[in-house]
C-alpha cells in the first residue's frame, strides 16, 4: 500500500507541474502567458524529476502506465503490482489535474472565450488532426522513453540513477523528447498525465468550456501502452 501511495503522490506532483506550466504559458493574465514551448518542455521535465524524487526510493517512480507495463513485460516488474500501481497512477493524475484548476481558477474565468486553450492546461490534443499518425506519433516517442528507462537500470548506467529510475537521465530525455517528437500531438506519452486530466476537465464547473476531446482520447492512452511494450520487447532483444 506505501508502494501505490507514493505512486499517487508522485504522480500528482507530476500533474500539478506539468499541467501547472500548460496553465501558466496558455491562460489570459498570467504572468508567464506567451513563454512558449520550450517553457513547457523544460517545466515538463523537471515536473517528472520532482515525481521521481518523491516516489522513486519507494516505489521506483514509475508515474505512468506505459512505464509499469514495459517494466513488467521486460520482467523488471512483478505482474501482481501492475494493478495497484496503474490505478495509484491514475487517480494521481485526476487530483494533480484538479489542483491545477484551483490554482489558476481566475484564469480559467478570464480565457472562458477560448475552450481550445483551456483544454491544453488539461490535456493533449493533436496539432493536425491525424488520429492514425497521431497514434504512430505517440507509440514511438513513449517507445523511447520506455527504452530509455529499461536501458537506465543495466549494470553499465546503474549509477546515473536513483531507485529504478534515474532522476536526472529520465528529466532529459523528457525535455529532449518534447523538445524533438512533441510538437505532433503534444507528447502525452502517459495514460495518467493525458485521461486522468481529461476526465477532470470533463467532470469540473469550467466556465465557458469545450467536449473533452473523447473522440482522440483513445491515442494518447493506446499510443503510450502500446509504446511501452514495444519498448519492453526491444530491451529483451537487445539486452
Amino acid at each position: 500500500m506505501t508502494q501505490y501511495i507514493f505512486e499517487l503522490i508522485g504522480t500528482l506532483a507530476l500533474v500539478l507541474l506539468g499541467d501547472g506550466v500548460c496553465a501558466a504559458v496558455t491562460l489570459n493574465k498570467s504572468k508567464a502567458q506567451g513563454a512558449g514551448w520550450v517553457v513547457i518542455t523544460l517545466a515538463w521535465g523537471f515536473a517528472v524529476m520532482v515525481g521521481v524524487l518523491i516516489a522513486g526510493p519507494v516505489s521506483g517512480a514509475h508515474l505512468n502506465p506505459a512505464v509499469t507495463l514495459g517494466l513488467a513485460l521486460a520482467g523488471t516488474f512483478a505482474w501482481n503490482l501492475v494493478p495497484g500501481y496503474i490505478i495509484a497512477q491514475m487517480v494521481g493524475g485526476f487530483l494533480g489535474a484538479v489542483l491545477v484548476w484551483i490554482f489558476y481558477k481566475d484564469h480559467y474565468k478570464a480565457t472562458k472565450d477560448q475552450p481550445d486553450a483551456m483544454l491544453g492546461t488539461f490535456c493533449t490534443m493533436p496539432a493536425i488532426w491525424n488520429p492514425w499518425r497521431n497514434f504512430l506519433s505517440e507509440v514511438i516517442a513513449t517507445a523511447v522513453l520506455v527504452f530509455v528507462i529499461l536501458a537506465l537500470g543495466t549494470k553499465g548506467n546503474a549509477n546515473v540513477g536513483m531507485g529504478s529510475l534515474g532522476a536526472f537521465p529520465v528529466t532529459c530525455v523528457i525535455m529532449s523528447l518534447g523538445m524533438s517528437l512533441g510538437a505532433t500531438t503534444g507528447y502525452a506519452m502517459n495514460p495518467a498525465r493525458d485521461l486522468s486530466p481529461r476526465l477532470a476537465h470533463a467532470i469540473l464547473p469550467i466556465e465557458g468550456k469545450r467536449d473533452s476531446g473523447w473522440s482522440y482520447s483513445w491515442v494518447p492512452v493506446c499510443g503510450p501502452l502500446v509504446g511501452g511494450a514495444i519498448a519492453a520487447g526491444l530491451y529483451l532483444l537487445v539486452f
